[in-house]
């Protein structure tokens, strides 16, 4: 069979390209992975869309002082945290900038002294990450891309982006000329060879272990991150530009960071590109307006031995009268309605009385990643929730379907992104690790015109 008869020819481009123009029609039967696309009239126009890629410029962390600068994610930093109060207490930390008083003040302050340092060379900067020793480290690098409508198909979303949520980031960005953090965004190319080969033969730029003190649990704590500086016109950086430039880029995180840039007027915005990206199942714990042990009984329940993540299209219940496994009874063929986020609300929600409205109350549900299992059986053991809700994680396969059926249906509906009903689940992916900011800081350009954008007004 076709699949076969590829696999054969393993990953040799030209010859899989060779063989992939006699078989012609099967082309849009089969997953080419991570090759050159090809010159065919069979894919769809939505293939053929190329992103533009170019190095970054800017502000970066002298070297000496990466540790102290760096943060994780402004999102994740909330008021009156420890983690909060560390970065406040840390004069050179990105904090200042990203979530202080006067941001423009502390920009100045730590150009002054040097903490951070200015590179206007176009560069790459390849990005590794290792959570603990012995884990499998996950690299991707970071670029600037230049910035295009959601139709045009060269940057596709999987979420509903809204202006009100990037009237902070819009103005930081308007007050510093800065892009402070980056789009994470996944693609099709095979880059992850190149970026090894990179980071083994070059001198890291930056190589240390995050440290936020106090606050041991947050889950950027005690990362390795080895950052490799390759300037844009070396080898090297031609070869990534040209690898990633043949594939459409999909956002995996950060959805608000690119509309913020396109409600901007920027020409490019920072983004850190990756082909293998682990995504964790977004859990739940749940109190319903009617309890669990009311409509026990209604569900084809399975004794389940450990409270784990659960097989695909399952669910593990724990509830204090023991752990339990839910099966999907029906699984429908579209793309979204196939999520096991979709098929839980459907089979699980309806029967506690809870609707699709009350996902964000917290007096119903709260969320956590697939690394806090043992942290969501607390919260029910303590009676702060009723029950706690394994899931499967989704697959990066799985998010590009959506995204590429939410960018079709985008198209025929002329470009109206607020009438776009295809986009994944809210709540239903978690990528992890994050991506440590301070890294870099984008010195992007706003144009004269605003970008045609589509917004979910």
């Amino acid at each position: 069979d076709v699949a076969s008869l590829l696999a054969s020819y393993g990953r040799d481009p030209p010859r899989r390209q060779a063989l992939a123009w006699v078989l012609g029609a099967e082309l849009d039967k089969i997953r080419l992975g991570a090759f050159p696309p090809l010159p065919t009239l069979h894919a769809p126009s939505r293939r053929m869309a190329h992103p533009t890629i170019t190095g970054l410029h800017g502000l970066r962390p002298h070297p000496d002082a990466v540790l102290s600068v760096t943060a994780p994610p402004y999102d994740v930093i909330k008021p009156g945290t420890e983690l909060e109060a560390l970065l406040s207490s840390r004069p050179e930390n990105l904090w200042h900038v990203t979530l202080g008083p006067d941001p423009v003040l502390a920009l100045k302050r730590l150009q002054d002294n040097a903490t951070l340092v200015a590179d206007d060379e176009l560069c790459f900067y390849v990005y590794e990450q290792t959570v603990s020793e012995g884990s499998a480290p996950r690299v991707g690098f970071f670029a600037a891309i230049e910035m295009s409508s959601y139709a045009e198909g060269k940057v596709i979303r999987h979420e509903r982006t809204f202006d009100d949520k990037v009237a902070g980031r819009l103005a930081l960005a308007r007050k510093t000329g800065l892009t402070v953090e980056p789009v994470f965004m996944l693609t099709k190319a095979r880059i992850t060879p190149l970026l090894k080969d990179i980071l083994e033969k070059e001198t890291p730029l930056f190589n240390f272990v995050s440290d936020f003190g106090c606050c041991k649990n947050n889950e950027m704590h005690g990362i390795r991150n080895r950052v490799v500086r390759v300037p844009l016109m070396t080898e090297h950086g031609k070869q990534l530009k040209k690898m990633v430039e043949e594939y459409t880029l999909y956002i995996a995180d950060g959805h608000h960071r690119y509309h913020a840039a396109l409600l901007g007027g920027n020409n490019a915005c920072m983004t850190y590109i990756v082909e293998d990206a682990g995504i964790q199942a977004y859990n739940r714990v749940i109190n319903g307006i009617k309890s669990f042990a009311e409509i026990k009984d209604q569900l084809k329940l399975e004794a389940w031995p450990r409270w784990e993540t659960p097989p695909k299209h399952a669910f593990a219940i724990y509830h204090k009268s023991g752990t339990y496994l839910l099966r999907a009874q029906h699984i429908p063929d579209d793309v979204v309605g196939r999520l096991d986020a979709s098929i839980l609300e459907r089979e699980l929600y309806s029967k506690l009385n809870l609707d699709h409205s009350m996902i964000k109350d917290v007096k119903h549900f709260d969320y956590y990643p697939e690394q806090d299992l043992e942290k969501m059986k607390e919260r029910v053991d303590a009676g702060d929730f009723d029950i706690a809700v394994a899931l499967h994680p989704v697959s990066i396969d799985e998010l590009m379907a959506v995204a590429d059926a939410g960018l079709d249906e985008l198209r025929q509906k002329g470009g109206d992104a607020k009438n776009v009903s295809i986009v994944m689940p809210e709540k239903s992916t978690f990528f992890a690790p994050k991506i440590l900011s301070g890294l870099l800081l984008y010195r992007h350009q706003v144009l004269g015109e605003m970008h045609q954008i589509e917004t979910d007004r």
